[in-house]
């Protein structure tokens, strides 16, 4: 187990905590849909940290130049509403690695309550924009932590 102030990995499953502010609700006093992509990125996000590939690592790359992760897809079921004060759990697991992209399932639970589904599929791009190779290094991280069923 990898423990970070920003979630813990636990069994490959990348666990952090968020709490629902005003901001993040509609008129109707629900989260707005489009903001449980943002809860989706802070999990992505923290996950790497947590891994030890923060997005400040990767950018930078040294001689070999940088690489950045984006969102080349996602499938998103939304299930149930989460409320303002609700304290929920963006959870996120790698489930497949390639040569140039990672796919992660990611959920956003209350209690014991799914909530939100996403199926995320990310691409690694250079720091020109073009599509390119995950760097050894990070594909071994990736790897250590791939869900295999």
């Amino acid at each position: 187990m990898m423990t970070d102030a920003a979630g813990v990995i636990v069994d490959g499953v990348h666990v952090l905590p968020v709490r629902v502010y005003f901001e993040d609700t509609d008129a109707a006093g629900m989260v707005f849909y489009a903001n449980y992509l943002k809860f989706a990125e802070r999990g992505r996000t923290e996950y790497l940290r947590t891994a030890g590939l923060d997005h400040s690592r990767l950018m930078d790359g040294g001689e070999k130049g940088g690489v950045t992760l984006v969102v080349r897809r996602c499938e998103t079921d939304y299930l149930r509403s989460a409320r303002l004060d609700d304290m929920l759990e963006v959870r996120t697991r790698i489930t497949a690695v390639g040569g140039a992209s990672v796919d992660m399932n990611q959920w956003v639970r209350r209690a014991d309550e799914d909530l939100v589904r996403m199926n995320v599929r990310l691409a690694c791009i250079s720091s020109d924009g073009r599509p390119t190779r995950l760097p050894a290094d990070v594909r071994r991280a990736f790897d250590e932590f791939c869900f295999r069923e």
